[in-house]
């Protein structure tokens, strides 16, 4: 395993924070790719949470960690979409 924590197998966020002049812009993208490849764009609270506390704890001024609160805010805000196209219907 790549990377140090078991969310992120390949270590795409860990390297993230090892990018010296790394943007938001890059880490929002980096942050898409990581959660598009691993976690099938399916993201929540709690796994978003245990990455920001593993790699933000040390960095707390870095892009992705800005990034990855970000991330946060949005699934704490965001409900989960419930049932299929025809739950849509009247």
């Amino acid at each position: 395993m790549k990377g140090a924590h078991p969310l992120d197998p390949t270590g795409l966020i860990q390297e993230a924070y090892r990018i010296d002049g790394i943007t938001d812009e890059d880490c929002r993208a980096i942050f898409f790719d990581w959660a598009v490849g691993t976690r099938g764009g399916q993201l929540d609270r709690d796994t978003v949470q245990s990455l920001l506390d593993t790699y933000g704890s040390d960095a707390p001024e870095h892009p992705m960690t800005r990034v990855l609160r970000e991330g946060l805010e949005k699934t704490a805000a965001t409900p989960q979409r419930r049932g299929g196209w025809r739950a849509r219907r009247s």
